[in-house]
């Protein structure tokens, strides 16, 4: 483990940057809830790509610091905290450390210093319409044709496919293979012929979700990760990469920050909210939460520090955090109460004036909808309870 004393300038010297570098509009654009633009968040990968802040904690042989995962999670919240957005953890974090691990080194040297430049983008292929928290039944089949592989099927729920410029996804190499014994890991161009991207938009306004249909998609043997029939070994070894990360501390604390700032700035019936019992007793009772999260986040970060091999009972950490922030996020609204309606501006209140929308009010709701997808994403809150409950509990 890190010295105490190190540790606190390290998050110090974090935050100063944060304060100093984020880039405003980006800094306001997060505060008020809105979606960053491809634009923004390019510039700021610009930013942080030029201090080697983009990938620290990959070695430093493909332009990281090699930093350990106490480091990267003070980063993630002091950057959480700075109101600056969440980096996308499917490339940083997912296949830039997995083609470190797995890849060939011409694999390697094609990929990891663009990923590591913040101007190539990936997004990931598992999810299918009738495959998603059983993703061994994928049905997405890659067939060989000489050199190439010949993909066709679809995939869902892909997250920022309409920015991405890669995909690496499983597909089925071998249909007569038992479900995890058939499945490849293949990296796929998104401008390659065949491959079509469809928006889904949420009921929060933002685009995040996208389906992905590969009509008779070539994709070269050569970028196939691992050997043909392996992928699912891989695919188990990359959700390694975000375990810790999924407690989302950093989250959880700008959404307290939040709560605390609409019960602070509004009133009912002449009486601060932060006044109310209901509220004092609601945002305690998250507080307590967030902090015996935190604390059992620093349990698993120092066994990991100390050389252990994580196990299943790490999905504890997914199933609190996803759930904490969507806590936070129904307290906020029911603190704004009606300021948080959606179509607050249309609405005329008791006083007979249209409700006010600042930076908190104005995407309420929008927040709270977009939080509904993190007890789903990255493994439902159903699927961590059966892992817990059968590889921890041995139920």
């Amino acid at each position: 483990m890190q010295d105490t004393h190190d540790l606190a300038a390290f998050r110090q010297g974090i935050r100063d940057f944060v304060r100093q570098r984020l880039p405003d509009d980006l800094r306001q654009t997060v505060r008020r809830g809105q979606q960053p633009t491809r634009d923004q968040l390019v510039a700021w990968h610009d930013v942080l790509a030029g201090e080697g802040l983009l990938v620290p904690h990959w070695p430093e042989t493909w332009g990281g610091r090699g930093w350990n995962v106490q480091q990267q999670m003070v980063f993630d919240e002091e950057m959480a905290l700075g109101d600056a957005p969440e980096l996308n953890a499917v490339t940083f974090d997912m296949i830039g450390p997995l083609l470190i691990r797995h890849a060939d080194p011409a694999q390697q040297q094609r990929f990891l210093p663009a990923i590591a430049s913040g101007h190539q983008w990936w997004c990931q292929g598992y999810s299918e319409p009738n495959a998603g928290s059983d993703l061994a039944r994928l049905a997405t089949r890659a067939e060989r044709d000489g050199d190439d592989y010949v993909v066709n099927g679809s995939k869902i729920w892909t997250s920022y496919a309409q920015y991405a410029d890669w995909m690496f996804t499983l597909v089925r190499t071998d249909r007569e293979a038992k479900p995890q014994s058939g499945i490849s890991f293949l990296l796929i161009d998104m401008t390659s012929p065949g491959i079509t991207v469809r928006p889904i938009v949420g009921i929060h306004g933002w685009t995040v979700f996208n389906e992905v249909f590969l009509d008779n998609v070539r994709v070269p043997v050569a970028q196939r990760v691992g050997e043909e029939n392996q992928g699912w070994t891989l695919a188990k070894s990359l959700l390694e990469f975000e375990r810790l990360k999924l407690a989302r501390i950093g989250e959880n604390k700008r959404r307290m920050a939040r709560a605390r700032e609409a019960g602070l700035t509004r009133s009912h019936l002449g009486r601060r909210v932060a006044d109310e019992p209901w509220f004092r007793e609601r945002f305690a009772a998250l507080e307590a939460r967030l902090i015996a999260l935190e604390a059992n986040a620093a349990r698993f970060v120092a066994r990991q520090a100390a050389g252990e091999r994580l196990g299943a009972e790490v999905s504890m950490l997914k199933l609190r955090g996803s759930r904490l922030i969507q806590l936070w996020e129904e307290l906020i609204v029911d603190a704004l109460g009606p300021e948080a309606w959606p179509l607050a501006d249309d609405w005329l209140l008791g006083t007979g004036a249209a409700a006010p929308r600042d930076a908190l009010a104005g995407t309420a709701s929008s927040r709270r909808f977009l939080g509904r997808g993190y007890t789903i994403a990255g493994g439902s809150s159903e699927i961590q309870h059966n892992i817990l409950a059968k590889q921890v509990l041995g139920l």
